[in-house]
């Protein structure tokens, strides 16, 4: 099967259209100024030696090495071979909640922060599993797909704020059941999902979606991020706290009550997250501890590429196009 590397060379290809379209009108904008300019016997002696067939087959090269030089980029692949190298590994899916009360500094840097800083370190704990993210605060988006490119992972990761996510709210069920939809559907094991959140906003949806989860083979281990006493919601512009309808400063809590059922309900744990590097290691040796699967990471196929062939012939046709004159021998 080929593979491109790159989609967005590939869309350069559309120029092509443009490109002739250009040319017919250049043709076009010729023959209209050739009338202009008078007696038409005048004009074929004074342009005799031009050759349109040879303006046109310059042209036509042109436009082919253009194309070629763009396939060329792309990288069109196939596979030569695969190394029989399979690690053993579950499936791990992160859900990261990134609503604006995750912004409160009741834990430090601040509540999102922490938990980034947690998802790195599980990342450099995961050896063989693949990751996949997803982050929600009143919608859930899947960030980035079931990987074993943990590097990718990390860029996503740290890319990830309150603005990935435009509408306000904890939807915590849809972030789950996203998490759920990533899994291979067949498999009652080898699945586990990490829910980092405050918990602030009761999603009544989500024990409903756990208990569907735990009936396909998932695990869902819950981090608890922020503090029971709460702390202040500051306005990125203003850097004033939030306050309500009434001017009352908003105060978010830690909803540990919500988060401690959703695990028990998920055959996991919760964990509150204070000590960053105790809570990665109590996460990971449960998912240490869980049956693992063979996982054939992509890395490990090799292919064969073809650029170098479209970029030769595109070279070739580009000389010659440079070469061929636009005007013809004549003869005395």
């Amino acid at each position: 099967m080929l593979r491109f590397e790159n989609f967005f060379l590939l869309a350069n290809l559309l120029l092509l259209p443009i490109m002739v379209i250009a040319f017919r009108l250049l043709l076009r904008w010729k023959s209209v100024t050739r009338l202009r300019i008078g007696d038409p016997g005048l004009v074929d002696q004074l342009t005799r030696a031009y050759s349109p067939s040879k303006f046109r087959i310059k042209f036509l090269l042109v436009i082919i090495a253009f194309a070629l030089t763009v396939i060329g980029l792309a990288n069109l692949q196939s596979p030569r071979e695969v190394e029989n190298v399979q690690g053993q590994g579950v499936d791990v899916m992160v859900a990261l909640d990134v609503s604006r009360s995750m912004m409160a500094k009741d834990i430090q840097p601040n509540r999102l922060e922490r938990a980034k800083q947690f998802i790195n370190r599980l990342i450099d704990r995961l050896g063989n599993d693949r990751f996949g993210l997803v982050v929600f605060a009143g919608r859930a988006y899947m960030q980035m797909p079931l990987t074993t490119d943990h590097a990718a992972a990390k860029i996503y990761v740290n890319a990830a704020n309150t603005e990935s996510v435009p509408t306000q709210g904890t939807v915590i069920g849809e972030a789950l059941s996203l998490c759920n939809d990533a899994f291979i559907k067949k498999e009652m094991k080898y699945k586990a999902v990490v829910l980092l959140s405050d918990g602030e906003d009761h999603d009544e949806g989500a024990m409903g979606v756990v208990k569907k989860m735990r009936d396909a083979g998932v695990i869902l281990q819950t981090i608890g991020v922020g503090s029971t006493e709460g702390d202040r919601i500051m306005d990125p512009v203003t850097q004033q706290p939030r306050t309500d309808s009434k001017g009352n400063i908003i105060l978010t809590r830690l909803n540990e009550r919500e988060l401690m059922s959703l695990a028990q309900e998920g055959n996991g744990q919760y964990i509150l997250l204070t000590d960053t590097y105790d809570a990665v290691e109590r996460i990971t040796s449960r998912i240490k501890a869980m049956e693992q699967k063979s996982i054939i990471d992509e890395s490990s196929i090799h292919y064969r590429s073809f650029f170098s062939w479209f970029l030769a012939v595109a070279l070739i046709l580009l000389v010659s196009e440079f070469l061929i004159p636009e005007t013809h021998h004549l003869v005395a």
